[in-house]
Order: C-alpha cells, then structure tokens, then sequence
C-alpha cells in the first residue's frame, strides 16, 4: 500500500475563483454587500409580516418563513466564502466541513419542501378564497412548516453520515469554496465511492428536487384550472400575480439545481458551477 493511501485527511483545502490578491478583494466586497443586503432584505421582511397585524395571513406566514430559511441558507455560505475571498488561509476542518454539508444540505432540502407547500398555499388561496384562512388554520401552517424542515434535515443526516464516512486520503483540495450537497470536488477525493453510495445520493436527490418539483407542478395545474374558471378577465390577472413572487423563487431555485445537476459528468465545470452556486446561496 503506497504512502497516499495511509495518509487520512485532516482538512480540505478551498479553491477560490482566482489568486490575484486585487480581484480576490474585489469580490469580497461584492459578495459582502450581496449578503449584507439578504439579510436586511430578508429581516425587514419577517419584521414587517411580524409587527403588522393585518399582515397576519396565511401566506405571508410562509412568505416569512421563506425568508427566515434564506436568511440561515445565506448565512451558512456566506462568512466561509467572505473568508476564502479575504484571508490567504482556504483551509477548513474535517468536522467544520461535515458541519456546513450537513446544514446546507439540510436547509436547502428544506427550502425544496417548504416551497411545494407555498404551492399548495397558493392553490387553496386561488381556488376557494372565502374559505381560505379557515382551511389554512395556524395548526395546518405550522405543520406545513415543520414537515419541510423534519423533511430536509432527515435527508441531511442520511447523505451527511454516508459521506463522510467514506475515506478521504491524500489530496484535501476542495475545488469549491465551501462545502456543499452533494458536492461533486469533494466525493472526487474519497478513495472509496462505492455504489451504495451513489443509490443514496440518487434517493435524496430525487426526495428532494424531484418529489417537490412533482407536488409544485400539480398545485399549479390546478391552480390554472381554478382561475380558467374565473370570468372577469381583471380578477384573472389579480390571480396570475398573486403567484408570481412564487414562480419566480421556484425557476430561479430549481433553474440553478438543475443547471447544475444535470450535465453530465464527463462535462462537469467547476468554474460554471461556482459562479451559479455562489448566486443561488445569497
């Protein structure tokens, strides 16, 4: 057995998009005021839907609750990707590795989750409207909710312990800058991808995109079926706008995941997929 083999990795290493120290620093302070503004961005939100009580429905209840989960989302990437991008230091520890996997993993599972049950939100809002608050009671809401969030992070803990329990040996260099679900750079260093493995990686994906893909597109069917059926031409686009907030976090959500996963592995692009990750993730 060669000495590559006997060599267990400690910490990984991340690649940031470029070494000049001059483009490294101008970036800094554009992903610093991108994150900087998702947070105002996302608390001035919760504050408002929080302080004003006729704001107390049930879709700016998930409305909130979409903010909330994008404010830890952004907050899970950000500082690691402000660091790489400021300090000559791109290490990052085996365990503060597995920790960022499993918390982007899971809130990213759970915004996948709490996104078709906005959905489902929306069609009840559309198709039977004076019936709407009583049909989504605060128990149905919240359950909603915390389904999305128990969804997201079983999923997070199954694919975490199956990846970082496989072997890491010899090279540590991430070619990623921080460390994300599933990450392509970073199964690329283990020794011994197995495929058990990948069966896994294949059931979470499909839970995950898939699943909810499939229930966001069903609420949608039906919400058009609803508002075909609404004559007035106004209270039609009344309709349509009342889901555009939403389509619009679905495609830009999905588009990026998709964009992402569903090239082929002999094209994999770490640079392409750096660039749509790091806008997805603010």
């Amino acid at each position: 057995m060669d000495e590559k083999n006997l060599t267990t990795v400690k910490e990984f290493i991340l690649l940031v998009f470029t070494t000049d120290p001059w483009l490294r620093r101008v970036l800094f302070y554009i992903f610093l005021i991108i994150y900087f503004n998702s947070l105002l961005g996302n608390i001035t939100l919760i504050s408002l839907i929080c302080a004003d009580s006729q704001l107390h429905t049930p879709m700016n209840f998930f409305i909130g609750s979409l903010s909330f989960l994008d404010l830890w989302y952004a907050s899970g990437y950000a500082p690691k990707i402000l660091m790489t991008c400021f300090s000559d230091d791109k290490s990052i520890s085996f365990n503060g590795c597995l920790a960022q996997f499993f918390f982007s993993a899971g809130l990213s599972s759970s915004k996948c989750y709490l996104l078709a049950a906005m959905a489902y939100d929306l069609y009840v809002a559309i198709s039977n409207p004076l019936l709407y608050s009583q049909a989504m009671s605060p128990r149905l809401r919240v359950s909603l909710v915390a389904a999305s969030y128990f969804g997201g992070f079983a999923n997070s803990t199954t694919i975490t312990s199956e990846t970082f329990t496989l072997s890491f040996c010899g090279n540590n260099v991430i070619d990623d800058f921080f460390c994300d679900l599933p990450s392509p750079p970073l199964v690329k260093l283990s020794c011994d991808v197995k495929e058990s493995y990948q069966a896994v990686l294949y059931f979470i994906l499909a839970s995950n995109v898939i699943t909810p893909a499939a229930l966001i597109l069903a609420s949608y069917l039906f919400i058009i079926a609803s508002i075909l059926k609404i004559h007035p031409t106004k209270a039609r686009l009344k309709a349509f706008s009342t889901c555009g907030s939403h389509l619009t976090a679905v495609t830009l959500y999905y588009g990026s995941i998709l964009f992402i996963y569903s090239w082929p592995s002999t094209s994999y692009a770490p640079e392409r997929d750096k660039v749509v990750l790091v806008f997805s993730t603010q």
